[in-house]
């Protein structure tokens, strides 16, 4: 009873500070739009209300700032989940969805096509297309090399990825030397940005941040079980290695679906889940959804950020949570010290 009084609490607060987030961020940029003036336009399908706003405030709202503003919580979402879920399998507080070599499977995928110009024909989907299949495609080669009978060591899981993460990383830069006329393209994809991200974006991501994420709340017990121990786990029940498999899965859907929509945005998934961790207590029952909020208002803000600190410039957001996220990492690798 105490679990569901304390995630009511906390998700409320945080749902709250989720859509502030997003309003604000639909208010700020070159153009500032007041807040009456965005709640109006928003809110105008349901009220009927006869518009007394210009139509520019209404289709920088509605087409530019709001959608970009619901990918960078989706993606906050989807980000702070893998991390969750690979803190909690690998027991490591400083896991993140970028061990696995997810993403530099993704960034590779995208490279591709940028420095060729599209993929099989399918335009505007070439890269989220493409950048999904081989952030999937190197989840799936890593997961064939650590596998060891019906059994997948998670040490020999993560040394694997971090391998093939940079035999992609290495592959990743010989496009990057050779695609002289897309370079600034591709580096600035690279290092994370929502620029120009509209409602086809929005669609792409969102299946895997409504469904995913509702796996991993069903999951919570089973995750829970599998923190004392795998043979403690057995005991209770738990399937154990097809446990890991899922998950595992589940981490290479959603951190694909992320880098295909925004780039490589590091830090997220090691930042967020560890603060909520020391918030509310390992129960993933509290920790997944107050995380995955946290998670997406933290992104928003971010977003936000990189807007407005050298505007009208737009800074990569990777550049902002890496500001946020190193000087975090470093405090955990002193105080994890001997321990990791």
């Amino acid at each position: 009873m105490y679990h569901r009084r304390l995630t009511l609490a906390a998700t409320a607060v945080l749902s709250i500070l989720l859509v502030s987030a997003i309003v604000l961020s639909v208010m700020i940029g070159v153009s500032g739009i007041d807040v009456s003036t965005v709640i109006s336009i928003l809110a105008e399908p349901l009220t009927g209300e006869i518009p007394w706003w210009s139509s520019a405030d209404a289709i920088i709202v509605t087409e530019i700032r709001l959608p970009r503003a619901l990918i960078a919580a989706m993606v906050g979402v989807c980000l702070t989940a893998s991390g969750v879920v690979l803190q909690g399998l690998f027991k490591n507080p400083m896991a993140d969805p970028y061990f696995l070599g997810i993403s530099n499977g993704a960034a590779l995928g995208a490279t591709i096509v940028i420095a060729g110009g599209g993929f099989l024909g399918l335009g505007f989907y070439s890269l989220p297309v493409l950048s999904f299949l081989f952030g999937l495609g190197t989840i799936f080669l890593v997961y064939s090399i650590a596998r060891m009978g019906n059994q997948v060591p998670v040490t020999t899981l993560l040394l694997s990825g971090i391998a093939i993460a940079a035999f992609l990383s290495a592959v990743n830069s010989f496009i990057l030397f050779t695609a002289e006329m897309n370079l600034h393209q591709i580096l600035f994809w690279m290092m994370g940005g929502l620029s120009g991200r509209g409602w086809d974006y929005f669609w792409i991501i969102l299946p895997f941040t409504v469904v995913v994420p509702l796996i991993l709340v069903y999951l919570a017990p089973q995750m829970n079980a599998i923190m004392f121990g795998e043979e403690s786990a057995m005991y209770a029940g738990v399937d154990v290695v097809m446990l890991k498999k899922l998950l595992i899965v589940l981490v290479s859907l959603i951190t694909a679906a992320a880098v295909a929509v925004s780039g490589i945005i590091g830090f997220v998934g090691l930042i967020i889940p560890h603060i909520a961790r020391l918030a509310v207590g390992p129960d993933h029952r509290i920790l997944v959804p107050v995380s995955l909020l946290a998670g997406g208002v933290f992104l928003v803000l971010a977003d936000i950020a990189a807007r407005v600190v050298i505007a009208p410039a737009e800074l990569p957001i990777g550049v902002i949570t890496a500001l946020c996220g190193v000087p975090f990492f470093l405090y955990l690798l002193r105080k994890n010290k001997g321990v990791l």
